[in-house]
């Protein structure tokens, strides 16, 4: 079993890997639901597939499950407060106020960030405290900025 030392210990461990930051979009039944998420990784070029983690207590993973659907939300540099915003326990509509975001394919998508993804879900793996989700690529933007990056606790910029 796995105690609390070791889990600070791993978090420590994987506070110094620098992650991408993405929001995790899907159509839920009262609207549009999102999170924050660092455990976003390609997966496959062919066919192409994408994998993200989700805490099984997330509210997204019901809306995810119930559409087959999400979206990949790669966040800019300067949208710390955007990911701060879909880390909260906020409600989803007060998450989405004032951001600009369509929908494409049925999955609604954030206006202002760095590139997105839309993917179909193709399987959905328990895996500890969190399921990770493989998602086959329906549609992706082209890519525009810099992106936002976490690291150590904080977030961070390339430039």
């Amino acid at each position: 079993m796995t105690g609390q030392r070791e889990r600070q210990q791993f978090r420590a461990v994987f506070a110094s890997f620098p992650t991408g930051v993405a929001v995790i979009t899907a159509a839920g039944a009262s609207g549009p639901v999102g999170m924050s998420a660092n455990a976003v990784c390609a997966l496959s070029l062919d066919p192409l597939l994408v994998l993200v983690c989700f805490d099984v207590t997330a509210r997204t993973l019901p809306a995810v499950r119930d559409a087959g659907a999400f979206a990949i939300n790669i966040l800019r540099s300067d949208q710390g407060e955007v990911c701060r915003k879909f880390a909260s326990k906020l409600p989803e509509a007060e998450k989405f106020a004032g951001l600009g975001h369509h929908r494409e394919l049925g999955v609604p998508v954030l206006a202002e960030s760095l590139a997105w993804i839309v993917c179909g879900v193709e399987e959905l793996r328990p895996a500890g405290d969190h399921e990770i989700a493989i998602g086959a690529v329906r549609a992706l933007s082209e890519v525009s900025g810099e992106p936002l990056v976490w690291y150590r606790g904080a977030y961070r910029s390339l430039g």
